[in-house]
């Protein structure tokens, strides 16, 4: 795996891989609390070139359990860890939908991720997509792009129990992947 930083997408999937799980849909920003090395990574993602953005399932919006301005609410104070961090976040998309819904947005769907694509002129080719679930690494592999499942969140529990996309990498965390690629961009600068 190749990595130079200029024309790569890393999409992030949220809970389990920016910050802690909840046993509930987060709707208020005091419940959001970002995973140890996770706003770091992002700006280590950042800062060596790669557009980040998050794709999310919310199905707590389809549920009644969180209004738009909660979640907006919890993205901004996202926003702000990474922007101290150094980090920046070109985006997030996140499907309103619950899996009754039958929608071609929600992961392991892969209609949010071919919208973000089209919209930020990306290839499937030169993205990545980092969770902690199967649905994202079955999304993100649906199109062509680079599964990269992580051990935080339920991703222990998906390595064991699930069957991987044939060229899935495992890292520890977002903080151990987002090290990976800054040595890969640092290698490209250097040729």
């Amino acid at each position: 795996m190749i990595l130079s930083g200029k024309g790569k997408l890393i999409i992030l999937d949220r809970d389990g891989v920016l910050n802690a799980m909840q046993p509930q849909p987060i709707s208020d920003p005091d419940q959001w609390h970002p995973l140890p090395g996770s706003m770091d990574a992002v700006a280590f993602l950042t800062q060596s070139g790669y557009t980040v953005v998050v794709a999310e399932n919310m199905s707590g919006i389809g549920r009644n359990q969180v209004t738009m301005e909660q979640l907006n609410e919890v993205h901004g104070k996202m926003h702000n860890y990474i922007q101290k961090a150094g980090g920046r976040l070109s985006g997030v998309w996140f499907c309103p939908h619950t899996s009754n819904a039958k929608c071609h947005c929600r992961k392991p769907q892969p209609g949010l991720l071919l919208d973000i694509l089209d919209r930020l002129h990306m290839r499937a080719e030169d993205t990545w997509l980092v969770g902690d679930g199967i649905r994202d690494m079955e999304a993100i592999a649906a199109i062509g792009g680079h599964p990269i499942l992580v051990l935080t969140g339920k991703g222990k529990e998906t390595l064991k129990m699930e069957t991987l996309p044939e060229d899935t990498q495992v890292y520890d965390d977002l903080l151990d992947f987002a090290k990976f690629c800054r040595t890969q961009a640092e290698k490209s600068a250097e040729e």
